[in-house]
């Protein structure tokens, strides 16, 4: 084989492999980008144990979500505006259930396409994400038992919540609130508090306030309501002088990534629901929770 010979096949072969790597960079971009806009799937991820805004249930009663690699299914407020976001986006709407620390994370590594976790828009959090227009907007409650001896004074038998005057007077209470979360920053504005280590979920402080080991715990107003209905003995508390907090703070939006391409058309389907209409699948969603939860 002459020398002319020899380097045309070398060269021959080297373009074949260049090709194939090619290819193969255009086929792993494809599986990088799950994420894109032109996938079909809207994935969210969400706890799937914060009622009313969601919560995991056994079935798909009342429009409940199957939960990806699960038998369980997710329902609640976070469902609910989930399913008319995927609709107004065309895409089929896949629930990814994952604890609370794991959603940012999982949102910038293309994991998840959206965060609908009952969170809020925080400035802290907005260092890192985008959030869409708010979808619900609350207020910070306490929840605490009825035979609490901080409340002894103020509480009335049937009434649907205790008022008070200043947070001030759960000077010495054992309080605490979810991880990473402003429910548990707030407790310091309560002078000679007792701050308890913060849990990672309201499953956890419903069951630390039936066994005593807390005094009450911080939560927005739905949770109070969910939490009182679910459990005969607790009652939450709303105060004329309560914790001082920047609106975000007590609201919920969509957490995106930076600059996704779905934001505007995502806030356009937002604007589209009236407040009566939020407030009737609030309503509805804390009328559906599972008692367990």
């Amino acid at each position: 084989m002459n020398k002319k010979m020899l380097l045309m096949i070398v060269a021959i072969f080297t373009t074949i492999v260049l090709a194939a790597c090619g290819g193969k960079d255009k086929d792993d971009a494809a599986t990088d980008g799950d994420a894109s806009d032109d996938s079909k799937e809207f994935r969210v991820g969400m706890e799937a144990d914060y009622p009313p805004y969601n919560w995991t249930q056994n079935d798909d009663a009342n429009g409940a979500v199957a939960i990806k690699g699960s038998k369980e299914f997710a329902g609640g407020y976070d469902i609910a505006f989930a399913k008319k976001v995927a609709e107004g986006l065309g895409k089929e709407l896949v629930i990814v259930k994952m604890g609370w620390d794991g959603l940012v994370p999982a949102l910038q590594s293309n994991k998840i396409d959206a965060i609908m976790a009952g969170m809020s828009p925080t400035a802290e959090r907005k260092k890192t994400i985008d959030f869409t227009d708010i979808y619900y907007q609350s207020d910070f409650v306490l929840v605490v038992r009825k035979d609490s001896d901080y409340i002894k004074d103020h509480y009335k038998e049937g009434e649907k919540f205790v008022e008070m005057d200043s947070i001030q007077a759960f000077k010495g209470a054992k309080l605490t609130g979810q991880l990473n979360t402003s429910h548990y920053d707030v407790i310091d504005q309560i002078d000679g508090v007792k701050k308890e280590t913060a849990m990672d979920n309201f499953s956890a402080q419903r069951v630390a306030l039936q066994s005593g080991k807390i005094d009450g715990y911080v939560s927005e107003r739905p949770e109070g309501i969910s939490a009182s209905q679910a459990l005969e003995d607790f009652t939450y508390v709303v105060f004329k002088e309560g914790f001082e907090a920047d609106p975000t703070e007590s609201s919920i939006a969509v957490g995106l990534r930076k600059d996704d391409a779905n934001k505007a058309k995502i806030d356009e389907i937002l604007q589209g629901i009236s407040e009566e209409e939020r407030q009737k699948i609030m309503e509805d969603a804390i009328q559906q929770q599972p008692s367990a939860q």
